[in-house]
């Protein structure tokens, strides 16, 4: 309390701002050891009459250049599409019959961010080439109901054989509540597997609402991971927290404000089942799902409640702007209301979790 405000200013900060630099730490050593995944740059997808495919792109080329600077990794063009807003951008791409160059122009799309925001991207209608290898099979799906396993590889629909994963999803979305027949491969065998997509809601490229099908599987993770030098590491540990940072308060504020359900609050049982999920997905995961939590304890500590570290930065703002300390009485006052507003966010969070587990179910 002798020390000079900013001094203790400082002091307080520093307890949340450590929980953002073990993140930042965590993101780091996983990039430096394990790598991160990445898609290669080559097209997997054309879309019909996009930009791509009237400049004469075609699955299976592989972008290696855009405006004469080497690209390796499909987030390399992404990040070249966005950067250069709309200008034609010059490819150079490799396939079977050589090397050639192709400009393209990006035209202007609407995309939605994660919680559902309309926001402004560039698009070339093309997509990386993914295989069709099953990931994560979804308890209770239509494709969990038909045997199908993580591993497996697609090979047909309904007699027609798929190439991408892009294949798979389009041609399951086109046939809802139909029975479709897949050809699987798994291990030296190839299956015949009968699948009925459940119909589901979801929004047309002109915002309008379609039925689509869904049997309830991802693709297969990415199956190349680049590793990063120690330096290069540590800035995108840094860049990824305040990613994680951003989207993390972007959502606090969306749920005080009543754009996003108040049931996304979860507790400790939501934390431990998820670090369980995690933990089953590999280590990467798990280290992944530590620092966004350790991300949020950041937030959360530095949010102006009094009993937390941001509460005591909020009287050290009073104190900067009425040129004198709270009074002990209302330092008091001002703890205990903080303590109240702190037990009901746990009790609700509590409930939440309870809830989302099914506990509930039984008393309805």
């Amino acid at each position: 309390n002798n020390k000079p405000l900013p001094v203790r200013f400082l002091i307080v900060f520093a307890g949340p701002a450590m929980n953002g630099v073990l993140a930042a730490v965590i993101f780091a050593l996983v990039f430096m050891i394990m790598g991160r995944p990445v898609a290669p740059a080559t097209i997997g997808r054309v879309t019909d009459g996009g930009p791509a495919a009237q400049a004469g792109l075609r699955i299976g080329d592989r972008i290696v250049a855009v405006d004469g600077r080497p690209v390796q990794y499909w987030e390399d063009v992404v990040r070249a599409v966005q950067d250069l807003h709309g200008e034609t951008i010059q490819f150079t791409v490799k396939s079977d019959a050589g090397e050639r160059k192709v400009g393209v122009t990006p035209v202007k799309t609407k995309v939605r961010d994660l919680f559902g925001d309309e926001r402004d991207a560039w698009d070339i209608g093309a997509r990386p080439f993914a295989a069709p290898v099953i990931g994560e099979v979804l308890s209770g799906m239509p494709a969990a109901v038909a045997g199908l396993k993580s591993g497996d590889i697609v090979v047909a629909i309904e007699g027609t054989p798929v190439r991408t994963w892009d294949d798979l999803a389009e041609s399951i979305h086109k046939r809802p509540g139909q029975p479709t027949r897949l050809d699987v491969k798994r291990g030296p065998e190839t299956l015949a597997v009968s699948v009925t997509p459940n119909a589901m809601k979801d929004r047309g490229p002109d915002g309008k609402e379609i039925e689509v099908g869904r049997i309830g599987i991802s693709p297969a993770a990415a199956t190349t991971f680049v590793r990063s030098n120690p330096v290069a590491a540590l800035w995108e540990g840094t860049v990824r927290t305040a990613e994680v940072t951003e989207l993390t308060a972007v959502g606090l504020y969306k749920i005080a404000v009543g754009q996003l359900d108040r049931r996304n609050i979860g507790g400790p049982i939501q934390i431990a089942v998820t670090a369980g999920e995690q933990a089953r997905q590999g280590l990467p995961s798990l280290a992944f799902f530590t620092a966004v939590i350790s991300v949020n304890l950041f937030i959360l500590n530095l949010l102006p409640v009094p009993m937390l570290d941001g509460g005591h930065l909020l009287f050290f703002v009073c104190e900067a702007v009425l040129g004198r300390p709270l009074s002990v009485r209302k330092r008091e006052v001002a703890q205990r209301v903080g303590f109240v507003l702190l037990m009901l966010l746990m009790v609700y969070a509590v409930y939440n979790d309870l809830d989302r587990i099914g506990l509930f179910k039984i008393f309805r």
